[in-house]
């Protein structure tokens, strides 16, 4: 089975939310089970150095009605996955990874049909095309439309967030030659965006939880799309996303004063206190540790968490807060940090040594998102000995079980997206921390809990396998 894996991004090359995390270590996962993956990703200019004085492996025309462009293909080696990396003038133009879902359209689509013309260029001709998101969502209508010779490569897509569908690159996809979709349950808004035309032209589209799946069949989660979801029952699946072992592993971390592991987990009190020392925090070691560890977006219920907290003044804890991003949020925390000064520590940057630092100190996790495709952030928490206070959305939901409900569970859950909620949930865990034997109780079950990428990559396997038998497909469908 040959599968070409294409992302905007992918760890450890280029990283910005948890596409990148997901790019980076499920490529391996597939190719680990036997499957020849290439990964494909753009060369963006930070990515300079990887290909510098290199010649590329193939230079490739990525056809347009005015005319084509070049694009090149530089191979890597990422992880024991063969990489390809696609450069040219579009890509070049564009200093950031993401600079605004209209402005990047052209060069993501200009990256896609060069890593599709790859393919034929090194005589490597994919079984399956998996797409991720709305920046590749692109190639799969290129492949039915526009592309010779694919009629009998499978397509797949899989959504992150379907919230994101590629707005303002209508004007993109005329750019390359793409017709707007052609499927009666596809409102006209989304015949010419990218992510709903490359849904509907995908044999399977895939989300990232089974919870999210189910939620995006409906009105409060479809974005519009939920109609069209609906119907097509047999090609749309969750697979749930997974994380890494192997660099997510606490007895391993080079940046912790202190490794353990589910055995020897009295040793995180020493991560704990150099959190608190390296934050400014009093080093409190019966003081519960809460962190966050996120950006800072409405999705993500920052603002849930701080009025919770708020409405907790009378009870003993420390808040840490990580992240960046809707300045308004920002200012909001900066404020209610400056309110609590002796409890909490807002800082606003990114950090990949520090959040481990974080996930290994902290006593809770807080993942109060309105919604959550799948998320990463409880599941590495549990790795480290975290123990998750989340939404019950999504993935969240498929990945802590409450604590008292169904056995002794492995975190806390809420249910509205209200600050009250929240704490009611937050006050639970802050009472079971009081009993030093049920909390190490909650700490070990997580950190059993196998989140590994073998479960989904052999979950994509099988997908890969339908399609290329003919018992999933788009063709022949209503297009």
């Amino acid at each position: 089975m040959k599968v070409l894996f294409l992302a905007a991004e992918a760890a450890p090359l280029v990283k910005v939310g948890g596409l990148g995390d997901v790019a980076g270590e499920l490529p391996r996962a597939l190719t680990e089970l036997g499957i020849d993956v290439r990964l494909a990703i753009p060369r963006y200019p930070q990515l300079a150095d990887q290909v510098r004085g290199r010649a590329p492996r193939a230079v490739v025309d990525v056809p347009r009605p005015s005319g084509p462009l070049k694009a090149e293909v530089h191979e890597a080696t990422m992880r024991g996955v063969r990489t390809w990396l696609i450069g040219g003038d579009p890509i070049d133009r564009v200093p950031s990874v993401y600079g605004g879902e209209a402005a990047d359209a052209s060069k993501f689509i200009f990256f896609v049909v060069g890593a599709l013309q790859a393919c034929r260029a090194t005589g490597w001709q994919p079984d399956v095309v998996h797409a991720n998101d709305w920046h590749t969502a692109p190639a799969l209508a290129w492949m039915r439309t526009v592309g010779d010779g694919w009629e009998s490569t499978g397509a797949v897509l899989t959504i992150h967030n379907l919230a994101y569908m590629g707005a303002g690159g209508s004007d993109a996809l005329r750019e390359y030659g793409l017709p707007p979709a052609d499927h009666s349950m596809l409102p006209d808004w989304a015949r010419l965006l990218p992510l709903p035309l490359g849904m509907a032209h995908a044999d399977a589209i895939t989300a990232v939880s089974p919870g999210y799946a189910a939620e995006i069949q409906t009105p409060a989660f479809g974005c519009g799309l939920e109609s069209f979801l609906a119907s097509r029952p047999d090609v749309l699946r969750g697979i749930l996303n997974g994380i890494d072992p192997d660099v997510w592993d606490p007895s391993h971390d080079p940046w912790l004063v202190a490794a353990f592991d589910r055995r020897s987990i009295a040793s995180r009190a020493s991560n704990k206190a150099d959190l608190q020392c390296a934050v400014g925090l009093p080093v409190e070691p019966r003081t519960p540790l809460l962190a966050m560890i996120t950006r800072l977006e409405m999705q993500k219920g920052v603002d849930l968490a701080m009025g919770a907290l708020g409405q907790l003044a009378g009870r003993c804890w420390q808040l840490v807060l990580l992240g960046t991003g809707d300045p308004a949020l920002e200012d909001r925390a900066s404020a209610f940090a400056a309110r609590e000064p002796q409890r909490v520590r807002f800082l606003p940057t990114f950090d990949a040594e520090l959040a481990r630092r974080i996930y290994a100190g902290t006593d809770m996790i807080l993942v109060p998102s309105r919604y959550e495709p799948c998320g990463l952030v409880q599941m590495i928490g549990m790795r480290y000995g975290a123990v998750p206070i989340v939404r019950a959305t999504g993935g969240l939901k498929d990945t802590v079980v409450a604590y008292g409900r169904e056995g002794p569970g492995t975190g806390f859950l809420f249910g509205p997206a209200e600050p009250q909620a929240l704490a009611e949930a937050v006050h639970q865990a802050l009472d079971v921390y009081q009993d030093p034997r049920a909390w190490r109780g909650l700490q070990q079950r997580g950190m059993a809990q196998d989140f590994s990428w073998g479960r989904s990559a052999r979950a994509y396997a099988d997908l890969y396998g339908e399609i290329a038998a003919g018992r999933i497909s788009s063709r022949g469908g209503d297009q």
